[in-house]
């Protein structure tokens, strides 16, 4: 009989708003040539944060706010990936392994199809498990739907 092993879930949520300023949109990892950036301390990965979150949530290790607050100079600027990576070393070395983790970027534009696969890569990649993301859209509706910014969820599966 094989003994089974422990598994958590967690579950993440960002959103970030579209920025004035001149910066690259950045989403999983993939640079979107053309389009209007996000705001935010660090480069605004939504995905990336998503991700984050819910695997420290399933550790129970926390938030990324609280490991890599806004208010903290250092993050400044910060690349989403390189936190990531962060994240899912911690989550690692309290004796967890990444099982899979599902993430829906919700937003009007841009069209997210054609680089889906390659954001999961390298959510992946950085996650250290498999990635999958979807793009969904809110249909006109709220903040997301009048092209006001971007929101991503996420849910983990971490096991022993």
């Amino acid at each position: 009989m094989n003994a089974i092993s422990d598994v958590r879930v967690g579950q993440g949520f960002d959103v970030h708003r579209f920025s004035d300023d001149d910066r690259p949109l950045i989403l999983g990892g993939v640079v979107f040539a053309g389009e209007r950036g996000l705001a935010g301390h660090s480069d605004a990965d939504v995905p990336a944060h998503a991700v984050a979150d819910a695997l420290l949530a399933a550790a129970d290790l926390g938030d990324l706010g609280s490991l890599f607050p806004d208010d903290d100079p250092r993050w400044a600027g910060a690349d989403s990936m390189g936190l990531l990576r962060e994240v899912a070393h911690r989550v690692s070395a309290a004796g967890w392994r990444v099982s899979n983790v599902s993430a829906a970027v919700i937003c009007e534009r841009p069209r997210l199809a054609p680089y889906c696969a390659a954001m999961a890569e390298n959510l992946s990649a950085a996650a250290g498990g498999p990635v999958t993301v979807t793009g969904r859209r809110a249909e006109g509706l709220g903040a997301i739907g009048r092209v006001e910014g971007i929101a991503c969820i996420a849910a983990a599966v971490i096991v022993q």
